[in-house]
């Protein structure tokens, strides 16, 4: 096996419960060293319990710094001038206080990038920005849920763990660029920037997202959530082959393409809700995988990981989900979350 594709990349976090965190862990995953710089009391994650530590923080350092005292900040340009990034998510005010940005650092190193996490830009103010409320703030909330119910959330932390991959790929890309330097990840502009086709739709000709039933596409039919004879069965046919393929091995005729099953959406969902509900949810997907018909059985999350083992990986005493990212010769050692203040640098 060889060495993880960011061996030799030094990372400082700076961050609390999830979304600098879980950026972080993806990083060290994949070989970088990443040291956590936690407050006297540590990382607020710590007190949701050690499972949620570990599920965003294995395979870390910590060291324990006090930020506002002076000593910390000497340890702090110490241990920038060594590093290749620095990643924080904080408010902003807190941010520039404790002297977080490029502006700030550079004069212990050019080269350092520092990605800045927040919920509306480093010059957006310090409102509140927790994934709940930026889902809410950008539409995401509204675009949940039945037509005829309330805006949902979805089951997880949306907002949180997108603008951890995207401030992952911010900071590797400023690295790359071989520049130091300021980079912001804002937690309403990832949200808003995944509402892609629904904005440009919107921007562009007028139209207004709206909610369907069942979680249905706006734009593919049919393509949604539908009952069975036991359990719900996501079906997402895009294309006029996979209508060809489905409605052979369903028994239904006509609406040979997109643009008619897009026309006459309801006669399509009444079509395809009678027809499933001759099976089951499991039967329906063992019958339209083996012929490439994109359909899955709704599981819960016990249902997932037990059908993905080579998924759930170890760190330390933990069992936790591992590294979706997959290079080749390359298998992380997923080591433990680090006790508070397990580092000691040099002077302590």
């Amino acid at each position: 096996m060889t060495a993880g594709p960011l061996a030799g990349l030094r990372i400082l976090e700076v961050g609390h419960i999830l979304a600098g965190p879980f950026a972080t862990m993806l990083l060290a995953d994949l070989g970088a060293e990443v040291t956590k710089v936690e407050p006297p009391g540590g990382d607020l994650s710590r007190q949701v319990g050690d499972a949620y530590f570990a599920s965003i923080n294995r395979g870390k350092r910590s060291v324990c710094l006090d930020l506002t005292s002076a000593a910390g900040q000497r340890r702090l340009g110490e241990l920038a001038a060594e590093a290749h990034a620095l990643l924080v998510n904080l408010k902003p005010s807190v941010i520039r206080r404790l002297g977080l940005t490029y502006d700030s650092l550079r004069r212990h190193n050019e080269r350092l990038v520092c990605v800045a996490v927040t919920g509306y830009g480093l010059d957006g103010g310090d409102d509140p920005a927790f994934d709940y409320v930026i889902q809410a703030a950008t539409g995401v909330a509204a675009l949940t849920g039945d037509p005829e119910g309330p805006p949902t959330l979805p089951g997880y932390s949306s907002a949180d763990n997108s603008a951890a991959l995207t401030a992952a790929l911010g900071l590797l890309a400023q690295i790359v660029s071989g520049r130091g330097g300021q980079v912001e990840v804002a937690l309403r502009d990832v949200m808003l920037a995944q509402l892609n086709y629904r904005a440009a739709a919107y921007l562009n000709d007028g139209v207004e997202p709206s909610r369907l039933p069942h979680g249905a596409h706006s734009y593919y039919v049919p393509a949604q959530l539908f009952p069975t004879a036991q359990g719900y069965l996501a079906l997402f046919i895009t294309h006029d082959g996979f209508w060809k393929t489905f409605a052979a091995e369903a028994g239904i005729e006509g609406f040979a393409t997109m643009a008619e099953r897009a026309a006459r959406r309801d006669a399509v969902l009444d079509a395809v809700t009678r027809v499933l509900s001759g099976d089951t949810a499991a039967g329906w997907e063992a019958r339209l995988r083996p012929l490439g018909v994109p359909a899955a059985a709704v599981r819960t999350l016990p249902e997932a990981l037990a059908a993905t083992p080579e998924m759930v990986v170890r760190a330390g005493g933990f069992r936790l989900v591992g590294s979706p990212v997959k290079v080749a010769g390359h298998q992380p050692e997923y080591g433990p979350p680090p006790p508070l203040g397990s580092l000691v640098v040099d002077g302590d």
